[in-house]
């Protein structure tokens, strides 16, 4: 469970930035917070912001995060660290970008943090809190690692750990327990686009194999009500690379039990009439090919929100309601604020414009950030709650959200010039 990510010198972020999913004091919606320990997080953060004011930025910059730490093991001694900097600086352009995350594993509340540049780590830590007071477990400054006394899984491991590679990752790697317990937490935070969204398909196509997954499936498409009676797999032959990640044995077991095939796409099942109108039979029709794009964007979305709510994980998703329906995205939303539909207590973190999300009820004050880029191009971040009047007073809860934010009484909005005076000597006219 997530309680707050922090993010410094990446693309637009300049000053060290962060996204907090610990509930704050206010009262209204409390089913949209659940307890964690001695913790009362949110359920879900929506971030508006104009165009180019880095709310994407900051969503790519968690899945930047879980992405170089996957890929650490895989590095080897001389491969770059995919990152940028804060460009539009002298100092900053030359510092290395930083990351933490503070998050929940059972009963404790964990830090982790690195900096990198493009050549190598500069520094990492990780700290633990069981109670109030919080431990070093290990800190790592450019080539030199201290590890304490109660990470012992990490001794010994400081001089196999390469330059332009992350310790925590080093010690997974030699199966310490805590290491693969925190790497594991890190692979349930799932960061999709909601413009280039199909990366999740090939997930979908294998999740349909399950029947009880299928059935759940099945019935959140239903209820979305697409104009479609249900939807079914297509099997082709079995790619070689389709059970690649399994052992030689697992291979042939899962080979039989799904007799050679593969789900390869999907087909949707419509109701065909004839020419007075009536009900004849039913016909597929190719989901890629014939339906909407939104559709297949919802489709797309299905293995990741499915994953995180079964998995109680993290779902970071940029641009969600691109090529939606609003009252696709509020349902998507729905599904993670409700504790009915989310009982394992699954977090969603989206971007967005739906300026209609801030009337219809759906977010406490905490729930709502804004980014804004400062005169020297900078991102800021900051929350609806945090927010104060010109009189130093809050913004209350029986504001209309939606209405003062596109008055830019919040910020966060694009200045718009007058076009109307490109077009003052009207058509045909001379300058």
């Amino acid at each position: 469970m997530l309680v707050e990510f922090s993010v410094a010198n990446f693309l637009s972020i300049k000053e060290r930035q962060t996204l907090r999913m610990d509930a704050s004091g206010i009262s209204e919606f409390p089913e949209r917070v659940f307890e964690a320990g001695r913790q009362k997080l949110l359920r879900s953060a929506a971030i508006y912001g104009a165009n180019a004011s880095g709310k994407s930025n900051l969503l790519k910059a968690i899945g930047d995060m879980v992405s170089i730490l996957r890929t650490s093991a895989q590095r080897q001694s001389t491969d770059e660290i995919v990152v940028q900097p804060f460009l539009l600086n002298t100092e900053t352009a030359k510092q290395p970008s930083y990351f933490e995350v503070v998050f929940l594993i059972e009963q404790s509340q964990f830090r982790y943090g690195f900096e990198v540049d493009a050549n190598a780590v500069k520094a990492e830590w990780l700290f633990e809190a069981k109670k109030l007071q919080e431990r070093v477990l290990f800190i790592r400054d450019n080539d030199t690692i201290e590890v304490s006394k109660d990470f012992r899984e990490g001794r010994g491991l400081e001089e196999r750990t390469r330059t332009n590679a992350l310790f925590l990752s080093v010690c997974d790697q030699f199966n310490g327990p805590l290491a693969k317990q925190i790497v594991s937490w890190f692979n349930h935070v799932l960061y999709t686009s909601g413009i280039d969204h199909d990366k999740y398909r090939k997930h979908l196509l294998r999740l349909i194999e399950a029947p009880t997954v299928k059935d759940e499936l099945t019935a959140i498409v239903n209820n979305m009500n697409f104009g479609f009676l249900n939807f079914t797999p297509q099997k082709g032959e079995m790619d070689k690379d389709y059970l690649s990640g399994f052992s030689l044995e697992n291979q042939q077991l899962f080979y039989d039990l799904l007799s050679g095939k593969q789900t390869v796409a999907i087909k949707t099942i419509h109701k065909q009439y004839n020419a007075d109108n009536l009900y004849i039979n039913d016909v597929e029709l190719d989901l890629a090919q014939n339906e909407s794009s939104g559709t297949n964007k919802f489709f797309d979305l299905l293995a990741p929100i499915y994953l995180a709510i079964e998995r109680h994980g993290i779902l970071v998703i940029d641009e969600l309601d691109a090529k939606l329906h609003p009252l696709l995205t509020q349902a998507i939303i729905r599904l993670f604020n409700n504790p009915e539909t989310n009982p394992k207590n699954a977090q969603l973190i989206f971007a967005t414009h739906d300026t209609n999300l801030l009337t219809d009820g759906q977010f406490r004050r905490d729930q709502i950030w804004f980014t804004e880029k400062d005169q020297y191009g900078a991102t800021c971040l900051y929350s609806l709650v945090e927010y104060k009047e010109e009189d130093g007073t809050k913004v209350r809860k029986d504001r209309s959200f939606e209405t003062d934010y596109i008055q830019g009484r919040y910020g966060a909005i694009p200045y718009i010039g007058d076009f109307s005076k490109l077009f003052q000597h009207g058509p045909g006219s001379e300058n």
